[in-house]
């Protein structure tokens, strides 16, 4: 068989110039795209809150706590619907004074409003870890304490950046709850005496779009919660 000739082989082979041209137009490529990845951590943030809002709202629809023998133990009164899914910032101590949010049910006692380590929601990824990003004294609770079983995630004041979160709209009391049809209220449901109603008669049930307001200093996101539905979607 008849060996190619040194020509042909030369002919076949990348220039120097060839090299030269690909390794800049890789270059421009490199140029316009790392740019455009690169993360926002406030969006971060804010795409993840919107994820555990919806995740609260499937505990509450999953998780109905209706029970018409759940009495207060000082009313004799019914008080199943204190006990539904929420979604509560809070700033503290215990969350390193930074913004932090916790997900839970408030079923010991008689539901004072307050988070307890049995009552947070549990890592759906990670069965060993509660979803609160640092909420009370309590060591698996405390943020700042080195046996913390939280998620340090849901301290976005910390992982993100995240220095304030405000309420409003149809929302107050930087607080969302939902019952079992998926709808949301605001407020503090330990207040309530009766399912949809407050102390003062008024229903608790978010009746315009509640926004959720996060910001960095410099830039803010907003969460938007549609009445009813409980539908959330994010403003960039």
């Amino acid at each position: 068989m008849k060996k190619p000739s040194q020509n042909y082989l030369y002919k076949s082979a990348f220039t120097m110039l060839e090299l030269v041209f690909v390794i800049v137009i890789i270059g421009i490529l490199a140029a316009t795209i790392i740019p455009q990845t690169k993360t926002n951590p406030l969006q971060e943030a804010a795409i993840q809150v919107a994820s555990h809002i919806k995740y609260t709202q499937h505990l509450a629809m999953m998780d109905d706590r209706y029970d018409a023998n759940n009495l207060d133990s000082n009313t004799k009164k019914s008080k199943w619907y204190k006990e539904r899914w929420q979604l509560v910032f809070t700033s503290s101590i215990y969350s390193g004074g930074a913004e932090a949010y916790t997900i839970f049910s408030d079923t010991i006692k008689n539901s004072t409003g307050g988070a307890n380590e049995d009552e947070i929601a549990r890592n759906p990824e990670n069965s060993a870890q509660i979803m609160t990003g640092g909420y009370s004294s309590t060591a698996a609770v405390n943020y700042t304490n080195p046996n913390f079983i939280g998620m340090e995630k849901l301290n976005i004041g910390n992982s993100y950046g995240v220095t304030s979160v405000k309420f409003s709209g149809g929302c107050s009391g930087k607080r969302i709850s939902f019952d079992h049809l998926g709808r949301p209220f605001k407020g503090s449901q330990s207040s309530m005496k009766s399912p949809y109603n407050s102390n003062s008669g008024s229903q608790r049930l978010i009746k315009t779009e509640c926004h959720i307001k996060l910001s960095n200093g410099s830039d803010t996101v907003i969460i938007n919660i549609q009445p009813e539905t409980g539908y959330v979607s994010t403003a960039f």
